[in-house]
């Protein structure tokens, strides 16, 4: 008895390739419980059709060979439990998902999945300030400029001045204090996107406690380091921001700015030409990934969630 492969089965002998792509799309944009109720399909089923058309999709793309690389972790269950995801930033899609946390054990698994002769065409990777991840990229890569990811930068920043907002809460009392509560999110977003009443509250805030303008003035002027593209701008930036600091009592803006020394070279090199890749595509990427833990409601099944984060941008 002899038997024969038919092209047009899926990998679950009971459904065509043709209705596991259509599966596979609809799960791009719903979740696998909607989908399953939809088809009336078990969830199960659902979920092995979606990884089915997700490899297609990852082995029609090709094997990459990245000349620049985004390098970030996420939280994939609460206990701090990190993988690391890297990216192509150039073809601006997820590459490679793994390790066990962020060490350089974990980073280096990566660089042994490229392999050494890729690994030197690797010409510019970002990431965070976070010293496993440069320390490994140094040594596998030592081509490669290092350059620090603005929106990780800001983010210390908006901790810096979070910590500025708590320390004047406990400073000031009695009606001082109303307008300083519960002004976290007014503080760290962005004006264009805080509501009208948003804005009213932030204004009253600022026009009512100095320390806090100021803080927040610097703290929304910062950003313009990266508009430059000569590093001798970018540091003459830098140095008139940091003499702001003078007399002004706000400690943990000292601190940052002293981070910012310490890490200098991996920010000033996004003023060289070569270096100037979408700097926001990493920042889109962890959007994209919350989305998909929400959507699933934190997915157990790992290998399920590594397909999704490393097809989330291919086109279907």
């Amino acid at each position: 008895m002899k038997s024969e492969k038919l092209e047009w089965l899926a990998d679950n002998p009971l459904y065509t390739k043709r209705f596991a792509t259509y599966v596979g799309k609809r799960c791009r944009e719903a979740s696998v419980h909607s989908i399953a109720k939809e088809l009336h399909l078990d969830w199960h089923t659902v979920k092995e059709l979606d990884k089915e058309y997700m490899r297609e999709l990852l082995a029609k793309a090709g094997t990459p060979a990245p000349e620049a690389i985004g390098i970030d972790e996420i939280s994939i269950r609460k206990g701090h439990t990190y993988r690391i995801v890297v990216s192509d930033l150039i073809r601006e899609r997820p590459i490679w998902f793994g390790g066990t946390d962020r060490s350089e054990s974990s980073m280096e698994e990566f660089y042994e999945w490229l392999g050494p002769k890729k690994s030197k065409r690797i010409r510019l990777a970002v990431m965070d300030m976070w010293k496993p991840f440069r320390k490994v990229t140094q040594s596998r890569a030592p081509q490669a400029s290092i350059l620090f990811d603005k929106f990780h930068v800001l983010r210390h920043l908006g901790d810096a001045l979070d910590k500025v907002r708590k320390a004047e809460y406990a400073r000031v009392s009695g009606k001082e204090r109303r307008f300083i509560k519960g002004q976290k999110y007014n503080l760290l977003s962005r004006k264009e996107n805080l509501s009208s009443n948003g804005r009213k509250t932030l204004k009253d805030l600022l026009a009512a406690n100095k320390r806090l303008n100021t803080a927040y003035i610097l703290k929304e002027s910062f950003g313009q380091l990266w508009d430059y593209e000569r590093e001798g701008w970018a540091r003459r930036f830098f140095e008139n921001w940091r003499n702001s600091l003078k007399w002004q009592r706000l400690k943990p803006y000292e601190k940052f700015a002293e981070m910012i020394e310490r890490h200098w070279d991996g920010i000033a090199a996004y003023c060289k030409p070569e270096n100037k890749v979408s700097l926001g595509f990493v920042e889109g990427l962890n959007n994209k990934i919350r989305v998909i833990q929400r959507r699933a409601y934190g997915i157990r099944d790992e290998e399920y969630l590594r397909l999704k984060i490393l097809t989330c941008m291919l086109p279907p």
